[in-house]
């Protein structure tokens, strides 16, 4: 063997370039990373999109099931009960084993096809009364009433006072009055009374109007009534606002049709509430009208709606007060409130409301800020042309 042929074989490492080996296990590293990255993404996309086809897949399933019956349970006999429907049809149906303390009354959901009973609800107060609940209470207070000092008084006395100082008539050794009846022309603050006892007490204010009572089927308006003041003793303290009464609670004719004998059988319920075997408690009861010649003596017997509160039309001071309160916010230039107050007479407190309303739109429509004095005038000419315009309609 030649030198030279020794020569050409010998390679020393200082003239190996690793550069390109280094570079290309690094690339393999960052394609690993991205490649696992990607599959916990991937993972992560999939288990997402299991828990959705399972959510849609339960959904719609439950769409593919027949819709099940509400009934009410007559009678129980160990795993069988008598079960009626809403329109009237008995059924003596089995009992599934989960469902337990079953008792007569009890509300149930049952099988279209089988009639058996499936599952217990309760949904006597939460669906059918619960609506009546008022849960923000009205903003008006007893600062916002003008006049009425007397009668704000005496719904204080028997609302208010028994609610908050229940001790009080302890110590005496009284009973509170159960409810008051507030009557008398529309628009003389009946109702803003009850707002304001919503308001300035924390109980419970349960609103409902006389019609609202009266259903079409019979017996639905009496369960409605049970429900009612259930829900109030539940709830106690409560106060239960029944608005137009008459609707409900005029006098019972010995002959009517069908109709007339349903309301009077839910007046009949209203009366064994308020004044029946079952104690009111801390709930309280304020009804309006304003046609207290019709309304049934049964209601406004003492041990029922014991207090009788006229809400009159305002006399002059009266309507000085409540003028101001419903100007107490509005741009007034030159307004002689006194010459208003004269003109008004015999305006309830929503025709005072109106004129300051009226007033305020003359402004409005000549573009100005302010309220004048000349406003107010038109203002009270037009409520007085409406008023007259009415009663003609009404008496032809």
């Amino acid at each position: 063997m030649n030198n030279s042929d020794t020569d050409k074989d010998v390679v020393y490492s200082e003239t190996i370039d690793f550069g390109d080996k280094n570079k290309a296990k690094e690339d393999v590293e960052e394609e690993n990373r991205v490649i696992r990255g990607t599959l916990t993404r991937l993972e992560e996309e999939s288990a997402v999109l299991r828990e959705m086809f399972h959510s849609t897949s339960v959904e719609l399933n439950n769409l593919k099931k027949p819709a099940l019956l509400v009934a009410d349970v007559v009678t129980c006999r160990s795993d069988k009960a008598i079960v009626r429907l809403p329109n009237g049809n008995k059924f003596y149906s089995y009992i599934h084993t989960e469902v337990k303390d079953l008792r007569p009354g009890d509300s149930v959901l049952i099988d279209q096809k089988s009639l058996n009973v499936v599952e217990k609800i309760d949904m006597g107060l939460s669906f059918d009364v619960e609506k009546f609940v008022i849960l923000d209470k009205p903003k008006e207070s007893w600062k916002e009433i003008g006049g009425l000092k007397k009668e704000i008084e005496e719904v204080k006395e028997v609302i208010e006072l028994p609610l908050q100082k229940p001790e009080l008539f302890e110590k005496v050794g009284i009973h509170p009055p159960k409810g008051v009846l507030l009557y008398g022309p529309p628009g003389t603050g009946k109702t803003l009374l009850a707002k304001a006892v919503a308001n300035s007490t924390g109980a419970t204010f349960i609103e409902v109007v006389g019609s609202e009572l009266v259903q079409k089927f019979i017996g639905e308006g009496a369960k409605l009534v049970k429900d009612i003041f259930t829900l109030a003793r539940t709830k106690a303290p409560t106060i239960v606002f029944i608005d137009e009464i008459d609707a409900v609670a005029s006098v019972r004719m010995d002959n009517g049709t069908s109709g007339e004998r349903e309301v009077n059988r839910t007046f009949m319920q209203l009366l064994a509430e308020i004044d029946g075997f079952k104690h009111l408690d801390n709930v309280k009861i304020i009804a309006a009208t304003n046609r207290p010649d019709i309304l049934d003596q049964a209601i406004i017997r003492p041990g029922r709606l014991d207090r009788l509160i006229e809400v009159g039309l305002p006399d002059e001071e009266e309507r000085m007060e409540i003028l101001k309160v419903h100007t107490e916010r509005m741009n007034l230039q030159k307004v002689k409130l006194k010459e208003l107050v004269a003109m008004m007479d015999g305006f309830s407190g929503a025709e005072i409301k109106a004129v300051c309303t009226e007033a305020g739109y003359c402004a409005i429509r000549e573009e100005r800020e302010s309220v004048t004095h000349d406003d107010f005038i038109k203002a009270i000419d037009e409520v007085k042309i409406e008023e007259e315009e009415d009663m003609k309609g009404f008496f032809g």
